[in-house]
């Protein structure tokens, strides 16, 4: 499988992440969403050896989230920084793609 190459452009809209990739796509991802769907530790918890999941705890109330900002992850992913304090999901692009196609199906 090919690496997903970065986006062209990453901005932050209203409470929306924006993201225009090479081939054209234009995907546009609120905040909470986002904070919902962050890959992190933190969020999602970890897996132990056997593949059980422990520790994760879902955001109280994302619908009051927003986007503050993000830093660029090597060439790879971006880390978003969230109003909660949230700032650990390291979203990469073929995460954010991922999501991206989920969020359409809403």
């Amino acid at each position: 499988m090919a690496v997903q190459p970065p986006p062209r452009r990453i901005e932050l809209i209203g409470n929306e992440l924006a993201l225009a990739w090479p081939d054209g796509r234009e995907d546009f991802l609120p905040a909470p969403f986002l904070r919902t769907n962050s890959p992190s530790a933190e969020n999602k918890g970890e897996p132990d050896l056997f593949g059980r999941i422990s520790g994760g705890t879902t955001p109280k109330n994302p619908a009051s989230v927003s986007l503050k900002g993000f830093d660029y992850v090597g060439n790879y992913a971006a880390r978003l920084v969230f109003s909660d304090g949230h700032d650990s999901g390291i979203f990469s692009w073929e995460y954010l793609r991922e999501i991206a196609e989920e969020f359409k199906k809403l």
